[in-house]
């Protein structure tokens, strides 16, 4: 008989069931074999589904077998024995993990923001001199041996919480609130890093700490308005200072050129004075050798080299006679030099 296309067709798998259930009926129950395989088959599909397990590439996972931890496994597809005898716990050992403290970061579907809740409890540190101030910082560790992070301690992630305040308030509390609001906070920030790690590495629960990052540091509010007047202060005096250290590398290195230069020339000055002073004593002495040898030449000559010297600066000449009473009656010199006579 040919069905109408109206009419809902019938799927083949359904019509298998129903004549199945049928069969069944009339047999006044179905038989043991097909209820055994049933339930191997269901056996089967609930073992295969929990064999098989995958690791992420950001993951690690740690194999239990009857609840003794046997070892890591590597990101991919893996298979395990099933029905609870195998056990697989995954940790994020490639992921940097971050506990913020003090402020809370609210993941928005733009950009992220920040929680409006107080966080004071946490915020608020005593330093060395007693003085309060409002630090908010952020930890980021890593998970490095998954086995010790899962196994070794009850709740990790709260012992990372709870050893990092200690850890900042004992640095803080070590210190004078100029230093951490102003110069030294990088320098107390790697501080606690250090102090943080070595007590992880003494509870041996498999973390690293990547970084410690003081984000905000700020007095109480019912102190901010002095405190900022007394850091625009400080930012004064420092300003001042880089000025005048400025100055100074400007003025004494320019100084000390000049210094070096008045002593090269005085050194070079005395170094003429002394080759100059050596020169006339030399020719001095050649003089009084020739003097020596004939008195009256010698004489004579430097009679005539002085004149020839004297006689040009000269402005005027009178020649007197030794015979007549006076001075010669005509005597026609220039007023420039002697030999200027008309």
């Amino acid at each position: 008989m040919t069905q109408s296309p109206w009419e809902p067709r019938q799927d083949p798998l359904e019509q298998a069931l129903r004549l199945l259930a049928k069969k069944i009926k009339s047999q006044g129950g179905p038989p043991k074999k097909l209820v055994a395989l049933i339930i191997i088959v269901i056996l089967l599909v609930i073992g295969g589904k929990s064999a098989l397990y995958e690791v992420d590439t950001e993951e690690t996972g740690v194999l239990l077998r009857l609840g003794k931890a046997i070892g890591t496994i590597a990101p991919g597809l893996h298979v395990k024995l099933p029905f609870g005898i195998d056990q697989i716990y995954l940790v994020k050992t490639g992921r940097v993990l971050k506990e913020e403290f003090g402020f809370r970061t609210e993941q928005a579907e733009v950009r992220s923001s920040y929680s409006s809740q107080d966080f004071s409890a946490e915020s608020l540190t005593l330093t060395g001199d007693l003085n309060v101030s409002d630090i908010e910082w952020i930890v980021q560790y890593q998970i490095i041996e998954p086995e010790k992070f899962l196994f070794n301690i009850a709740d990790p992630r709260a012992t990372v919480r709870d050893l990092s305040e200690a850890t900042v308030r004992s640095v803080i509390g070590n210190s004078n609130v100029s230093q951490v609001l102003t110069t030294e906070r990088a320098d107390l920030a790697l501080k606690v890093e250090d102090e943080l790690q070595k007590i992880l590495n003494s509870y041996d629960i498999g973390i690293r700490i990547v970084t410690v990052k003081f984000q905000d540091v700020n007095p109480p509010e019912q102190v901010k308005a002095a405190f900022n007047e007394v850091n625009e202060a400080e930012q004064q005096k420092e300003s001042l200072i880089f000025q005048a250290r400025e100055q100074y590398n400007k003025e004494v290195p320019k100084a000390r050129g000049v210094a070096k230069s008045r002593i090269l020339e005085a050194e070079g000055y005395a170094l003429a004075r002394i080759n100059r002073a050596k020169g006339e004593a030399q020719r001095f002495n050649a003089i009084v050798k020739e003097y020596r040898k004939a008195p009256e030449v010698t004489r004579k000559r430097l009679y005539l080299e002085t004149m020839d010297k004297v006689l040009p600066k000269v402005k005027e000449l009178y020649v007197v006679d030794n015979k007549n009473a006076g001075i010669v009656p005509l005597l026609p010199l220039g007023t420039g030099s002697i030999g200027g006579a008309k």
